[in-house]
């Protein structure tokens, strides 16, 4: 059976406009409307932050003060007919492109590429698995959700880049803000014992445990848990009973300074605190966070704008 062709029409607005024009479109009676604006774009890569780490700073760019009404009909004389219809009175340009049934479902996939990062991580969207991996890079297998950005976010490309340097194969690792997963997973890949993962939002628990399946790591080597380490203490103590030779935190300055405190009794004996997520403007006030509590920067990253820090206890 033939696939059905359908046609996504895309139509360009102000945002004092879109009022305006998605009311004329519901009341010529288009169905299904999808709306995209920069606040719309950000509110939900913030509600979502569990699916994705890194976000194409071009498509934001492309979001930026433009709003994008999409509807979709049967690329057929049907479907024209319909769309000569729902666009009686719209004096507005549009542009409209072919999906196949497939494309409808995943077209999404299209923001997402394989990435290098560092000397030897590779980041693979799941459905990319089975293409060659580059000779002497580690696949790190990630399933982004139905999110947009084709991976270049600079913090957590600054932290893969410490994974990288500071695991110690058969030691274990600390990851506080998880999300995804994908750092203590990368680590994990790097040769890591065991990871243990904590985040403020439960949908990262399930998540973050998706993605360690993909990549063959099962539960006897990755923990996951939902909890706040500088609110609730009885969860801060039952981590430090282990003592990890890497704790991450890819998070905000704001979360990382009070963090600081905690880092020393998470960490083993030449363990390294590897934090990032810091805009430029905040790095001296995260570093001397860092040194009040007793620990001392033994490098310093930056890349486009973004900070990391790798500390150990003085």
């Amino acid at each position: 059976m033939e696939d059905i062709r359908w046609l996504e029409i895309t139509l360009e607005a102000r945002p004092e406009e879109l009022d305006d024009l998605t009311a004329r479109l519901t009341g010529n009676g288009v169905t299904g409307l999808v709306i995209e604006d920069e606040e719309e774009f950000r509110r939900f890569l913030e509600e979502n932050r569990q699916y994705w780490d890194y976000v194409d700073d071009e498509l934001l760019e492309r979001m930026r003060g433009v709003c994008r009404v999409k509807f979709y009909v049967p690329d057929d004389a049907d479907g024209q007919a319909q769309l000569h219809a729902w666009l009686a009175g719209v004096d507005r340009d549009y542009t409209s492109a072919a999906l196949g049934e497939n494309d409808w479902a995943h077209s999404w996939k299209k923001y997402y590429r394989p990435m290098a990062v560092g000397e030897r991580l590779y980041i693979v969207p799941e459905w990319e698995r089975g293409r060659p991996v580059p000779p002497g890079r580690t696949p790190l297998y990630l399933n982004p959700g139905l999110t947009f950005g084709t991976g270049s976010h600079a913090s957590t490309q600054l932290c893969l880049m410490g994974v990288e340097r500071y695991t110690v194969p058969g030691r274990p690792v600390l990851d506080l803000g998880c999300g995804s997963g994908i750092l203590s997973i990368a680590a994990l890949a790097l040769g890591a014992s065991a990871a243990v993962a904590v985040d403020i939002d439960p949908k990262a628990v399930g998540v973050a445990y998706e993605n360690a399946a993909m990549n063959g790591i099962g539960a006897d080597r990755y923990t996951v848990r939902a909890g706040n380490v500088l609110g609730d203490e009885a969860l801060a103590a039952e981590l430090a009973e282990r003592r990890y030779a890497l704790v991450l935190a890819n998070i905000v300055a704001d979360v990382i300074i009070p963090l600081s405190a905690q880092a020393g009794r998470f960490l083993a004996p030449e363990g390294v605190f590897l934090c990032s997520g810091i805009i430029d403007t905040r790095a001296a006030e995260v570093r001397a966070a860092l040194e009040k509590n007793g620990l001392e920067v033994v490098e310093r990253r930056e890349q486009k704008g973004w900070v990391a820090f790798a500390a150990r206890m003085k």
